[in-house]
């Protein structure tokens, strides 16, 4: 219960600190034609970039998990890599690339194209944001394909359905969920981004948040704002699990692979699509940014504050990833072993951080911080506090799933002879829990090394981030120092993602 106060006590604390606006003047602010309009932008952004990564996401996952694609193994690895991008550096390449001077129109020179079309404002920002969470959608839709019973298909198969009917009567509606839930991911994530529309000047709630609360001094208008993202936030929520409660999942019980699709005559078109996709969502922002540190090294490269910049962050991210590993614990524990509303309300409290964006908890610990926890105001363990918030939910959902799939005989049987409650946890329960507690580390550390409005809000002054310090260049416009930390940046974050890559094909 302590754990599930601390989640949402940003949520709390935004509706107290609106509250000292007064009803009148937040009607004022909210009942506006600018609230509108940023209303309709945020939405009509994660619409589309929802949309698109579905279109990119279920087809492949289904070509990485069911068929005989070419390089299939190697396509699975790369194919999640892009969650390792941030999205401002993905905003970075697509200017770079698709730009009105960018290497595309230099390439189309010699055809006698000047210029390409601007891609500042939404199509720059639905570009970047949909290279950047297709992914999502991908690895829950792989995910959902590997644990569905084949059985099912062989049945329809075997009463005469073709294929083709099979898979969209029988495979498609029990990839649906898995699909929502990915698309669940992205529309969050298109929501919570501050860096992408902030570099391709696209105005949605959290960059008017950000400006509301650097170029004012009347804070309560930023945290009304933030508050009105948080509650469209929990509505995107409260709709996806409304639909995933009305689906039934057939989950196979045995141990047997499906069959493997035969692509026949669309292999190779296939893998070409594949690689179309690895090239413009991993290889075209890291050509990018290599090309910028070339440049940039003729200047000469910041090194020393480059490296000292990724020490912190893996500080904190470290830091972060266990204090969320070691919060979800307790709360996994009770959702897994007991029944109740108070295991229930539990583990839903803990899920607030998922709904909230990253700049609306940073926002609301500065208020606490500066009115309640003065201690720690710009200190490291604020922003690891930020990411307990914001990351619990995912080690809760790995932690949980691996506690449920323990037989609780074991602990009994434990407990039969002899050994205590915490001594059967160390040597029954924690051992078979580790894969499990390994996924949400590496799966949180993932995430946090690329938050980017907790860090600028929460972090010590003069002690920067990979993330910040990204996007320090870039809003300045010093693209080539920006290069190096963003190159680390992404290494550093592939190392946890290709652990989850592999582990999932094992």
């Amino acid at each position: 219960m302590l754990v599930a106060a601390i989640a949402v006590l940003p949520a709390v604390y935004l509706v107290i600190r609106a509250r000292e606006a007064g009803l009148g003047a937040t009607a004022d602010l909210v009942l506006t034609t600018r609230t509108a309009q940023l209303l309709g932008r945020s939405l009509g952004l994660a619409a589309a970039v929802t949309v698109t990564a579905v279109l990119i996401g279920v087809p492949v996952g289904w070509l990485t998990a069911r068929t005989d694609l070419p390089g299939r193994r190697l396509f699975t690895v790369l194919t999640a890599l892009p969650l390792a991008v941030p999205s401002y550096v993905a905003a970075l390449a697509v200017v770079a690339a698709f730009g009105p001077r960018g290497t595309i129109a230099r390439w189309l020179g010699p055809l006698g194209v000047d210029r390409l079309p601007e891609l500042y404002g939404f199509p720059g920002a639905w570009l970047a944001l949909s290279l950047s969470t297709f992914p999502y959608v991908t690895l829950t839709v792989r995910g959902a394909l590997r644990r569905l019973d084949p059985a099912l298909e062989e049945v329809s198969r075997s009463l005469g359905v073709g294929s083709w009917e099979t898979f969209l009567r029988v495979t498609l509606p029990q990839m649906a969920p898995a699909a929502a839930a990915g698309a669940l991911l992205a529309a969050l994530y298109t929501l919570a981004d501050f860096g992408a529309v902030s570099l391709l000047r696209y105005d949605t709630f959290t960059r008017a948040i950000y400006v509301q609360y650097k170029g004012s001094l009347d804070y309560s208008a930023a945290a009304v704002l933030a508050l009105v993202l948080a509650v469209m936030s929990l509505a995107v929520v409260a709709v996806e699990s409304r639909m995933r409660s009305r689906t039934r999942i057939v989950s196979s019980r045995t141990a047997r692979q499906p069959r493997v699709v035969p692509l026949g005559r669309w292999r190779l078109a296939a893998a070409g699509a594949m690689a179309l996709i690895v090239v413009l969502g991993l290889a075209l922002p890291v050509a990018t940014l290599v090309t910028w540190l070339v440049v940039g090294a003729q200047e000469g490269v910041d090194l020393a504050g480059t490296l000292r910049a990724a020490v912190h962050s893996a500080q904190a991210s470290g830091l972060g990833a266990l204090a969320a590993v070691g919060a979800a614990w307790p709360v996994a524990v009770l959702s897994a072993r007991r029944r109740g509303s108070v295991a229930r309300w539990t583990e839903r409290a803990a899920y607030v951080g998922y709904a909230l964006p990253g700049l609306v908890v940073a926002l609301s610990l500065v208020f606490f911080g500066a009115r309640v926890a003065t201690a720690l105001y710009q200190t490291v363990a604020m922003l690891v506090l930020a990411y307990l918030v914001l990351f619990l939910p995912q080690g809760l959902g790995a932690l949980r799933s691996t506690i449920a799939q323990v037989s609780p005989r074991l602990e009994e049987a434990s407990r039969s002879l002899g050994a205590s409650r915490l001594k059967t946890t160390l040597r029954v329960l924690l051992p078979l829990v580790r894969p499990g507690a390994a996924a949400a580390f590496a799966l949180v550390f993932l995430t946090a090394m690329k938050e980017l409005p907790a860090a600028l809000l929460l972090g010590p002054t003069g002690w920067d981030t990979l993330a910040t310090r990204v996007w320090a260049s870039t809003s300045e416009g010093f693209l080539a120092r920006a290069a190096a930390p963003a190159l680390l940046l992404i290494a550093v974050s592939s190392v946890p993602l290709v652990f989850l890559a592999l582990r999932d094909n094992r």
